[in-house]
């Protein structure tokens, strides 16, 4: 009797801590993407914005953040609820994870360095920086993000047997892209990222510093690109955050094995979740011009409603 009623509790518990689990990442979800939408929805019903750069990649910046939200939503839901995926469905949501999560800094570089040529390069920054020219950027910005991924279903194909691509398995990165090779591949692509984007943004930054000292910008404008990039250089280190899970994940759990499954979710919060949540908290309601313009395209939306 007490064994039957243990694991019925035990049951219970678990039952419990996953449904917890899902409705949380699940609110989540919610809450950045309405967030985020309510930024791309002022962006698109105010056409001064779309002749911008600056505002265009930051819409990059935030539809790529809303799929990788969804994205992470969908496969965690998964897990509890169709635990044995077909691997190819999974390779697919896979990829459009990883190329979003590759994305990221590699647009916060293409940010910072349209601030420096808008700061240091005053004259040239319309001949540069045109809209044309920022949405091939951004195409940019996604083929060079998806190439790693790409790379890791190569060395699938050429490893595993056809039948292992329709067989089931849980949807984790770990357990289709197993190799060897793959785990060279995806360290040598992230030394490679994070080195390109951490030399642009420290160049970038540095070049903004001597201008304004040289007296050769707008002072105010200089102050404000220099804590521009800086807000960069914090995202960037909360995006290097889901660089350390695994060891964070194994030394954790090597401490505390009876909260395993806590510290895995708390770790996916913290490195994947919180740092799309600050993203237009740090950008969007900091920019005066872009929070005067969603007040009032806000406004105008309620009275509609309401009519």
């Amino acid at each position: 009797m007490n064994s039957n009623y243990s694991t019925l509790k035990m049951r219970r518990d678990v039952f419990e801590e996953a449904l917890f689990k899902n409705l949380t990442i699940v609110l989540f979800g919610l809450i950045i993407n309405y967030i985020n939408g309510t930024l791309f929805y002022t962006f698109v019903t105010n056409v001064n914005f779309h002749s911008d750069s600056r505002y265009i990649l930051y819409m990059q910046l935030i539809i790529n953040d809303n799929v990788m939200v969804s994205i992470m939503v969908i496969l965690h839901v998964l897990v509890y609820v169709c635990p044995t995926l077909n691997v190819s469905m999974c390779i697919v949501l896979l990829l459009i994870g990883e190329n979003t999560h590759k994305n990221t800094p590699l647009n916060l570089a293409a940010m910072s360095t349209e601030r420096f040529v808008a700061i240091c390069h005053p004259l040239q920054h319309p001949l540069i920086c045109t809209v044309s020219r920022t949405y091939m950027l951004i195409a940019c910005i996604w083929v060079v993000g998806a190439i790693p991924g790409f790379i890791n279903v190569i060395i699938t194909i050429v490893f595993k047997p056809l039948s292992f691509f329709s067989s089931g398995r849980m949807c984790f990165h770990i357990n289709i892209f197993q190799s060897v090779h793959h785990y060279y591949t995806d360290y040598a692509t992230k030394i490679l990222y994070m080195f390109f984007v951490w030399i642009t943004l420290i160049y970038t930054y540095f070049r903004v510093v001597f201008s304004a000292k040289a007296a050769t910008s707008d002072p105010v404008l200089s102050r404000k690109a220099q804590m521009t990039i800086r807000l960069h250089v914090v995202q960037l280190l909360l995006c290097m955050l889901s660089y350390i899970t695994p060891v964070m994940d194994t030394t954790l759990t090597m401490l505390f094995p009876d909260f395993r499954s806590v510290i895995l979710f708390c770790n996916a919060i913290i490195t994947n979740i919180l740092p799309r949540l600050l993203s237009p908290l740090i950008y969007g309601l900091r920019d005066q011009k872009f929070k005067k313009h969603m007040k009032r395209s806000l406004l105008c939306r309620k009275k509609v409603l309401t009519v």
